[in-house]
């Protein structure tokens, strides 16, 4: 990641609205050039919107968007230095490889050995060498959306934005992808503005990850920060699975949480104050009994290939937990947790309403990543 990098574009306060309906409240973002940034977050948060509006297919209600220090309000999108890849990738079905990718620089006149040449390397760029000739509809999935993202390269943008480009691929293909399309934003060395909703997407890919919810940004940070820092229940939930309890600071770097006290590395808390508790699943050690610092009942075992996915019942709240141990349904445990598994938040509007695995089921949790596309 380029640490200092010069901010390529930059977003004041963007106030957005479709239908009297607020979707954008005063969004605030600063893009560094040569980064890889992904706008995260659930159907309707406002991602698409985001993006668009950096495009120039929308245009804000109120507030500045900026590329480059220099304001671009009323600037059309053919003349921003962006392209655009779309999750439908819009090739002309009636021009092959070739064509589809010159499309661009031959608006601008440019023919010949030199186009040629740039055909070729962009094609070689994303794994489609040979392919010139191969009409758009015998061409897989992953296949059509190399070459929109080739079309999309050759012009040479200093912004690529992508919005949810994998999201028609099935999930080993989408893996792969995933590699291909971080491996093209570092040779290329340009700005990525990705949007998905897909978590482990934003995780593996970013540089930095921009966590939206609700029209605003919740949290930005790097995959790590947002992962094991996160400021809010809202975004501890969405990233990764989350135990999130109630407790109370009692004091710095001693929290309360379960009718329990524990070691923390977490301070600048009022005395006694009421908070959110994050504990991750594969945090916590599973031990006996006598040994655990929190005892439940097991409620629920799942064998997920590489652990063990279990649901323990502590004083009526559900957690689950991930472990390479088998532990038998209805069995008692004990839990050991260390200090830095503990992560202390301040509370927040979305504070009750996660981390409770009482209605978990795998059913719904694979209902919700099949969505419609957003307006938002």
């Amino acid at each position: 990641m380029n640490n200092g990098a010069d901010k390529i574009i930059r977003l004041e306060k963007i106030v957005k609205s479709f239908d009297g309906e607020q979707v954008l409240k005063s969004i605030d973002l600063e893009i560094g050039d040569r980064e890889f940034v992904t706008l995260l977050g659930p159907s309707g948060c406002g991602k698409t919107t985001t993006l668009r509006i950096i495009g120039g297919f929308e245009s804000p209600d109120s507030g500045n968007v900026y590329f480059g220090g220099k304001l671009v309000n009323h600037v059309p999108p053919y003349k921003r230095p962006v392209n655009t890849v779309f999750q439908k990738y819009a090739l002309f079905p009636h021009l092959n490889v070739f064509e589809n990718i010159a499309f661009g620089p031959r608006l601008r006149k440019v023919s010949g050995p030199g186009l040629t040449a740039k055909v070729q390397e962009m094609l070689e760029l994303v794994n489609l060498r040979g392919f010139e000739k191969r009409s758009i509809s015998t061409l897989s999935g992953g296949q059509q959306q190399r070459v929109a993202i080739a079309r999309a390269l050759i012009n040479e943008p200093r912004v690529l934005l992508l919005d949810e480009p994998l999201g028609a691929l099935d999930l080993k293909l989408r893996k792969d992808m995933q590699v291909e399309l971080k491996n093209i934003q570092q040779r290329m060395g340009i700005t990525f503005v990705y949007v998905t909703h897909d978590q482990e997407e934003a995780l593996s890919m970013s540089d930095i990850v921009v966590v939206m919810d609700n029209g605003q940004i919740q949290q930005i940070g790097t995959p790590q920060d947002i992962y094991n820092e996160p400021k809010n229940a809202f975004v501890a939930d969405f990233i990764g699975e989350s135990n999130i309890v109630d407790g109370a600071m009692i004091d710095d770097y001693f929290v309360a949480f379960s009718g329990k006290r524990f070691r923390c590395l977490d301070s600048g808390f009022a005395k006694n104050e009421p908070v959110d508790v994050v504990v991750r699943p594969e945090d916590v050690d599973v031990v006996s009994p006598e040994r655990g610092m929190l005892t439940g009942v097991v409620t629920g075992v799942t064998f997920k290939g590489v652990h063990f996915e279990i649901i323990v019942d502590i004083g009526g709240f559900k957690w689950m937990i991930q472990t390479t141990d088998y532990v038998e349904n209805g069995a008692t445990i004990g839990l050991y947790i260390e200090p830095d598994a503990i992560h202390v938040m301040k509370k927040s509007e979305f504070s009750g309403m996660f981390g409770d695995y009482s209605s978990f089921s795998d059913e719904l949790e694979h209902l919700s990543d099949v969505e419609e596309p957003e307006e938002g």
